[in-house]
């Protein structure tokens, strides 16, 4: 295992921009902070508008020669960087650990889950189709060719510091798109890291710039106005979403946006009652509650409720939190201490309209961010917690009567991202997953994120799907060309 130190000296901390370290425009830096004990990491560059230019610069000169490199070519690159990335995952797992919080299996899990995308698109990059048919009318014949978008800008959270910038990356370069990465303030290192990788992997310059930055809007609003800029893809909260689309609008980008989520994990009286707990625990739990496919409220069979929430809380209750990088941590610390201040606001309403803390409740022991597991039962209809995405280790449980009650109650929501659903009857779990307003839906699992399906959601959970075969479709325009 490497050690921490080691690590945060060798790490790149100036700008990635034409496949170079380069020091911030005016030489500005700012502080990533470990969450687990508040302390600064490093201090790294801090991108300012002209330095997104810089990028920009970087990204639409190598556009033309990147989208002609060949498919096999890029499919190698992708795959080296996948091999470059498993050879390097003790460096990955920690680096995570450090930044964002997470206890180091699920960090290890992260660069296996993360690399996954390096590998899936490598192969599908040689998979681009077109057609080539007879016009009905029979008066011609119809070529459809794909493209490559083009220069692309991507906007990346703090949860999955790898994953949510390879699942963005990966499908890009596939289609022969350049991108320019806005990891999230809070965890840029590992992306800083990935475009080390890159390098190594034989990327061309100018294909992939990173640009971490302490105030997101000042450098990329006039990202969005340079009409060179052909793409924008996000992953956030959905208030941030809605204004990037505005700003999109203006110039017609092409966008891809995985928003927030409040997905519900619906318990049925045919349940496995023992399956459904441990389902519920993933579901809830992965990445400490801070995921956006986190199951936010759980509704359980009013027949069934209470064996079912006296179970998770016993499991809850015996989930070990501290630091991550400590062997037997189960929950790590919350990113920041907005964060927790943020999770806290929503069980205090909870329990002030009515809820009963079964366990948990507060602030965890600890110099960091830290949030105790907590079970609320009999939370109030009026409770923000049922309404808003809590990103924090607290299940809120919610009892109904029959299926069409539970359904109802589950779709009870503007957002449409994931949901879950536990029965042992294949005719409702077909029924009710129809009934359900997700893009995504877990029927008897906890986890449902896979490299080969598409992920998005929904109605204010976003626009577009990642992963999958769908995934590179986001990076590709159709062109009609017709013959005589």
């Amino acid at each position: 295992m490497i050690e921490t130190k080691m690590l945060l000296a060798s790490l790149p901390t100036d700008l990635w921009i034409g496949g170079n370290q380069v020091p911030a425009s005016g030489g500005q830096t700012f502080a990533v902070h470990n969450p687990a004990s508040g302390q600064v990491l490093v201090e790294i560059a801090d991108a300012q508008p002209d330095d997104g230019a810089r990028a920009l610069d970087a990204a639409a000169f190598a556009q033309q020669n990147w989208a002609a490199t060949s498919p096999r070519d890029r499919s190698d690159i992708l795959r080296r960087a996948w091999d470059l990335l498993n050879q390097r995952r003790d460096e990955f797992a920690l680096l995570m650990t450090l930044e964002m919080g997470k206890p180091l299996a699920e960090s290890y899990g992260e660069v296996t889950y993360g690399g996954e995308f390096l590998r899936w698109f490598a192969e599908e990059a040689v998979r681009i189709n077109g057609r080539y048919t007879q016009s009905p009318s029979g008066n011609g014949r119809i070529l459809v060719t794909k493209e490559p978008v083009g220069p692309t800008l991507a906007i990346t959270p703090w949860n999955f510091p790898l994953a949510m910038g390879t699942r963005k990356i990966a499908p890009a370069f596939a289609a022969g798109c350049t991108i320019v990465v806005k990891p999230a303030a809070e965890t840029p290192l590992t992306m800083l890291l990935l475009a080390e990788v890159f390098r190594d992997a034989g990327l061309p310059e100018g294909v992939l710039s990173v640009l971490p930055t302490s105030n997101s809007s000042a450098l990329t609003a006039p990202m969005f106005e340079d009409h060179r800029l052909r793409k924008v893809t996000f992953t956030g909260s959905t208030g941030v979403g809605k204004v990037l689309l505005r700003q999109a609008a203006e110039r017609v980008l092409r966008t891809s946006m995985e928003l927030g989520g409040n997905a519900p994990f619906v318990v049925f009286d045919d349940a496995d009652i023992d399956a459904a707990v441990e389902g519920a625990l993933a579901a809830k739990m992965r990445n400490g509650g801070e995921a956006c496919t986190a199951a936010n409220r759980i509704h359980v069979d009013n027949k069934v409720l209470a064996e079912f929430s006296e179970k998770l809380t016993a499991r809850m209750r015996a989930l070990k939190v501290g630091p991550g990088d400590i062997d037997g941590t189960d929950v790590g610390p919350l990113v920041s201490e907005k964060q927790r201040a943020s999770v806290a606001e929503l069980v205090d309403d909870a329990v002030g309209k009515g809820a009963t803390v079964a366990t948990g409740g507060g602030p965890g022991n600890g110099d960091g961010y830290f949030y105790e597991p907590t079970v609320l039962t009999a939370v109030p209809p009026k409770a923000r917690i049922l309404k808003e995405e809590v990103f924090g280790p607290v299940a809120a449980i919610i009892g109904f009567d029959g299926e069409h009650e539970g359904i109802a109650a589950a779709n009870d929501t503007e957002y449409g991202l994931a949901a879950y659903i536990y029965t042992e009857g294949l005719d409702r779990a077909l029924r009710v997953s129809n009934a359900l307003e997700a893009g995504m839906v877990g029927v008897n699992r906890g986890i449902i994120s896979d490299v080969a399906a598409p992920f998005g959601g929904v109605k204010e959970s976003g626009v577009g799907r990642e992963s999958g075969s769908e995934g590179i479709e986001e990076y590709l325009e159709p062109k009609y060309i017709a013959f005589k």
